[in-house]
């Protein structure tokens, strides 16, 4: 009975964030309510505040939910054990892209965090989280790329972070950009994408000085 209850819980949970992701996309995040989201769940108030503190603690589970499909592959990239950090990046990066064409949920989701947000009034603590999100994810690229460099797949004099700076700039512009306006076929374009980005971190302008 315990498990059943859990399970339960767990898939009105995902119940709550799915309905959240089409309240949000719909009426953008500032002006959707909790009440809103809770009719279109079919759930009451209260069991969304069971499982999440406020509007800025739902949308935050919303965005953890496109990390996890390429988490483990992240982690092989930062891994100092993974023989081809460089390669495993670039599968990553070539997934990231597809799954935003292929995907709805990832789609809709990445469409309310660029095009459906803005950071005032109650969500302001939100633009600090997604800040330290950024902050992280740049370190994390750093990482990856250093562990290219010790396995000799990139320059050893690689700018570390100013090249996470750039990767992480051109990966969202590209996503920005197609979800915008989606002239072309990502998933096609993907690979020559991220080839393009690759050999860009061989630049001497993104060697230490």
């Amino acid at each position: 009975m315990a498990r059943r209850t859990k399970e339960e819980a767990q898939a009105t949970r995902v119940q709550i964030l799915d309905a959240a992701e089409r309240v949000f996309h719909a009426q953008g995040v500032s002006r959707a309510s909790l009440a809103e989201v809770a009719k279109e769940a079919g759930v009451s108030r209260g069991a969304i505040y069971w499982h999440f503190e406020n509007k800025i603690d739902l949308f935050q589970a919303m965005l953890e939910r496109l990390r996890l499909p390429l988490e483990e592959l992240a982690r092989a990239t930062e891994s100092e054990d993974e023989p081809d950090p460089l390669g495993c990046m670039r599968e990553l990066l070539i997934k990231a892209l597809t799954r935003l064409a292929e995907d709805e949920q990832t789609r809709r989701a990445h469409d309310i965090l660029r095009y459906k947000c803005e950071y005032t009034g109650e969500l302001v603590d939100l633009r600090e989280r997604l800040q330290a999100l950024s902050i992280e994810c740049d370190q994390r690229i750093a990482k990856a790329l250093s562990n290219a460099v010790n396995k000799g797949q990139l320059p050893e004099d690689l700018d570390c972070e100013r090249a996470a700076v750039c990767l992480h700039a051109y990966m969202e512009g590209i996503e920005a950009n197609w979800l915008l306006v989606p002239n072309f076929d990502l998933v096609v374009q993907a690979p020559a994408l991220i080839d393009t980005l690759m050999h860009m971190l061989l630049s001497p302008a993104l060697r230490r000085s």
